[in-house]
């Protein structure tokens, strides 16, 4: 019989050994304020390397063009409905809300050229990119990740095809291909969205908007647009691509790796879109030729 509960001896402390001490307050705050930009940037490089790998097998053969051409029909005519519909009726809002405007100052007739440069330069891409983020990148993550959970990407490279050549080149290469005809599709429908709204239900003359916006819409307006698409199909097929291809677990971390694909891409678009802005805004000003 003891005469009270067992107790379980103290650690031995090995002579001349310190015991070991708590972090400080000031390393926990570093910790915590450098933990989100120190995994921005790992996950950036992470993104480069595999943009890097992706790009350096378009030279290298085997060349499967049958690929590029199957995720050019994918994200472009499995996308086109999407961008039609959207197109058409942001071209209407944008037209009844510039007559709207206008009509303040009695400027209608300046809606063709507010509609036209506002779609060329930043409705269409920004949309178009937008609306196929949340088609064609959120299908590109959900297939490369249940790829990945049931191993057919390493019996890929089980069969010496490289996974990188065969699943991520061929998306990235055709979304930046159809992203600006995507984008030209856009600002057509949409010009036919405001010119439904602004001259045939607000009753603008269209011989003056049409000859205003003529007149004052440079092809400078379109190149930026394009060059802005192309830019937003890199980023949202890399966005897409890494996070199906490094998928891990099960299922569940698919629907994950999708949701995170969607958003993170339409983010980058959105940030991506304030820096395309300065950058074009200085090769062409605006106002300038």
């Amino acid at each position: 019989m003891t005469d009270g509960p067992a107790t379980s001896p103290a650690p031995a402390v090995e002579p001349g050994v310190p015991p070991a001490e708590s972090p400080s307050v000031l390393v926990t705050v570093a910790s915590v304020a450098l933990g989100p930009p120190l995994k921005f940037l790992a996950a950036f490089g992470e993104h480069m390397m595999l943009l890097g790998r992706a790009l350096a097998w378009i030279v290298r053969p085997p060349f499967r063009p049958k690929l590029f051409v199957e995720q050019m029909e994918f994200v472009g005519v499995g996308s086109l409905p999407i961008v039609t519909l959207v197109g058409f009726f942001t071209g209407a809002v944008s037209a009844l809300q510039t007559v709207s405007a206008l009509k303040l100052f009695q400027q209608e007739r300046w809606v063709g050229f507010t509609v036209g440069v506002s779609l060329a330069q930043e409705l269409a891409p920004v949309f178009t990119a937008l609306m196929i983020t949340a088609r064609a990148g959120s299908g590109m993550a959900t297939e490369l990740g249940s790829m990945r959970i049931t191993e057919q990407i390493d019996s890929l490279t089980t069969f010496a095809v490289n996974p990188i050549q065969y699943l991520v080149t061929p998306r990235i290469v055709a979304t930046i291909l159809v992203m600006p005809l995507m984008t030209m599709v856009f600002n057509v429908i949409g010009l036919c969205g405001g010119y439904v709204v602004a001259i045939v239900m607000s009753h603008v003359d269209f011989g003056q908007a049409s000859e205003l916006y003529r007149y004052w819409t440079d092809p400078k307006d379109y190149y930026m647009g394009l060059i802005k698409s192309a830019v937003f199909g890199l980023a949202l097929a890399l966005t897409a691509c890494y996070q199906g291809f490094n998928v891990r677990g099960g299922a569940k971390e698919v629907g994950r790796a999708t949701t995170r694909a969607v958003v993170y891409g339409s983010v980058s678009v959105l940030v991506l879109d304030y820096f395309l802005i300065e950058i074009l805004s200085l090769i062409w000003p605006f106002g300038g030729g």
